[in-house]
């Protein structure tokens, strides 16, 4: 027996004898507690420990005794003392920690060690900073997939045993594994063959949309198609729309020839009636020019029976059609609180189709047209501050202001007659005018009434008729607006002049007008009117 035998019998030995002592230790404990419970007369019996091993338990740092006993390997709890059953080996120790590979005894919980190295191995040392292994698999590193096959190779390594055919066959599987690594490179090649021709085919995407021309169709088109341009929208927003519409075949060439058109910037909104798969140039051109626009165009001073029989025509609506939803549908079109509920109105939208284009196309519906143009009436109104100013020029709501405004259209030639024009209006309502009594006295009320526009008004129908419209028979202004005023109108409205204008004649008949402060010359352009009418 070596030395290193030898050492591992005498720790069998002396395992066994603490083991021995352990159980007599434990089996004494147990007769004098039980001896002590009995004296004493507790119901539970309460288990005693002392620090230390052997006695009580075994101690770890910073942790009380556990009681021990021989089943710390299981965790199961403590049975009975009994004899230990007979040695199977008849008293003979066997050697069993003899062998180099064996394992050292085992020992309690509270007193386990690693077992001394045979050999330290100071090269093999751990690093406390042990770098991360790279990742290996057997496709790249040749290693045999069969496990089998590796612990018999790696067995037959460690014993130094192995036949010739062992031999053969490791070599074989060393050349397979040649070709395995061989072909993985292949593998690799190729991959990276083909990312650099996928890298030369998006560099060739990418130099074509940087310098390449975008696609384009190329002639005049054929067919007709309406879209809508919003208001606001720039070249991409514009090229969008026509792609999605079959006009254009990219955005990127409708931009271009947007760019390359010294007018493409002023395209404006609305409808246009264009061509499928026209080329970007002739879309330009043709949004640019007056023949392709389906806008409906409101000129300032039209009425609103002028509104309804276009649209209707617009829309391959029956006459009547647009007017009739106006009428029914007023309240729920966006007007202003300050718009409803006055009394002999003829035409609650009155002065609410604000002058403008409009985008109208085939599929467009009145309502919503209407909606369109009372919003944008809204708009340029609340920029005016109507509510407020109607109080400083003396009216009673911005109603009243709106009226004013589309008698200064109807009867103003020029934008020098509007100021005028006001001013005329302002001071026939005065209470203390003595001149025309707050009669207004104009024709275009009468007109409105009757539906028509003419010069001359015969003394007969402007007395006798009787309708609230008649300003010749009821004083102040008429129950509402008599049609859509303009900007300049709107202006002229708030600013009239204070020159003392009460009278006015369009002395030509046609565009010329002018102003007198007195009845003597009112009559004199009222002679005028008449010799340049009779000729």
């Amino acid at each position: 027996m070596d030395q290193q035998q030898s050492h591992a019998h005498q720790q069998h030995q002396e395992h066994q004898q603490h083991q021995q002592h352990q159980e007599q230790q434990r089996h004494q404990n147990q007769q004098a507690q039980h001896e002590q419970y009995a004296q004493q007369g507790y119901g539970d019996q309460r288990q005693y420990e002392q620090p230390g091993y052997p006695g009580g338990g075994y101690d770890t740092p910073g942790n009380p005794g556990h009681q021990y006993d021989a089943t710390w390997e299981t965790g199961q709890a403590a049975m009975p003392y009994t004899a230990p059953p007979a040695d199977p080996y008849g008293g003979q120790d066997p050697d069993l920690y003899g062998t180099p590979d064996a394992y050292p005894p085992p020992q309690p919980p509270g007193r386990r060690q690693e077992p001394p190295p045979r050999e330290r191995d100071w090269e093999a040392e751990e690093d406390p900073h042990p770098e991360p292994e790279e990742e290996r698999h057997p496709f790249f590193t040749g290693e045999d997939d069969d496990p089998d096959e590796a612990r018999a190779t790696e067995s037959a390594g460690r014993g130094g045993r192995g036949s010739r055919g062992d031999d053969r066959e490791r070599r074989n599987k060393a050349k397979k594994r040649k070709g395995k690594n061989g072909f993985a490179c292949l593998v690799v090649a190729a991959v990276l063959v083909g990312g650099v021709g996928g890298i030369g085919y998006f560099g060739y995407q990418f130099w074509q949309g940087q310098f390449g021309e975008a696609p384009d169709y190329a002639g005049a088109g054929t067919g007709e198609v309406q879209v809508e341009i919003p208001k606001g929208a720039l070249g991409y927003d514009i090229g969008n729309i026509l792609k999605k519409a079959g006009v254009v075949k990219s955005v990127d060439a409708f931009v271009a020839a947007q760019q390359r058109d010294p007018n493409g910037r002023s395209i404006q909104d609305g409808v246009y009636t264009l061509k499928k798969e026209m080329s970007a140039d002739s879309a330009v051109k043709l949004l640019l020019s007056p023949a392709s626009q389906a806008n409906l165009i409101i000129p300032e001073g039209k009425r609103n029976a002028w509104v309804y029989e276009r649209l209707d025509q617009r829309l391959d609506l029956e006459p009547g059609t647009t007017r009739e939803i106006a009428l029914t549908k007023a309240d729920s079109l966006g007007l202003p609180d300050w718009a409803k509920g006055h009394q002999n109105v003829k035409d609650p939208l009155e002065g609410f189709l604000f002058p403008a284009s409009y985008p109208v196309g085939k599929s467009s519906k009145p309502e919503d047209a209407l909606r369109k143009m009372v919003s944008r009436a809204n708009q340029e109104y609340a920029k005016l501050d109507l509510e407020t100013k109607s109080r400083e020029l003396g009216m009673k709501s911005p109603w009243d202001l709106v009226t004013v405004a589309s008698l200064v259209q109807a009867e103003g030639k020029t934008h020098d007659d509007f100021r005028k024009m006001a001013e005329v209006v302002y001071n026939r309502l005065q209470p203390d005018n003595r001149e025309t009594y707050q009669l207004l006295q104009f024709d275009s009320t009468l007109n409105y009434l009757k539906g028509q526009s003419e010069i001359k008004i015969s003394e007969k129908e402007a007395n006798t008729n009787t309708d609230p419209y008649n300003t010749y028979k009821h004083k102040g202004l008429p129950p509402g607006p008599i049609g859509n005023p303009g900007n300049e109108a709107l202006a002229a409205m708030l600013d009239p002049t204070k020159d003392g204008w009460i009278y006015f004649v369009a002395t030509d008949g046609m565009s010329k007008t002018e102003f007198a402060k007195t009845h003597a010359e009112f009559l004199i352009l009222k002679d005028k009117f008449n010799a340049s009418t009779n000729q």
